[in-house]
């Protein structure tokens, strides 16, 4: 019974390994993305480019915003559904 069912379900197992390696992709980026230092280095960055006049104020906020609320979402992560 092992090796008929290893036959029919050999079609299926490169989308399987597929699916998988998407699996990993996802959890690298979303750990990437979601990494306090990468967080603190892009405010550096905004902070920068205010300081150079590359950003207004609104903009500024906005970014920072954005980055805090990543950044409190990664040490609060809820549960997805």
């Amino acid at each position: 019974m092992g090796l008929i069912t290893e036959f029919l379900d050999l079609p299926l197992k490169p989308a399987r390994a597929a699916v998988w390696v998407a699996e990993r992709l996802k959890e690298a980026a979303e750990a990437e993305y979601y990494d306090p230092a990468v967080v603190r280095n892009e405010l550096a960055k905004v902070e920068d480019a205010h300081a150079a006049g590359e950003l207004t104020d609104e903009q500024r906020d906005d970014l920072q915003k954005a980055l805090l609320d990543r950044l409190m979402e990664a040490q609060n992560p809820t549960e997805e559904t």
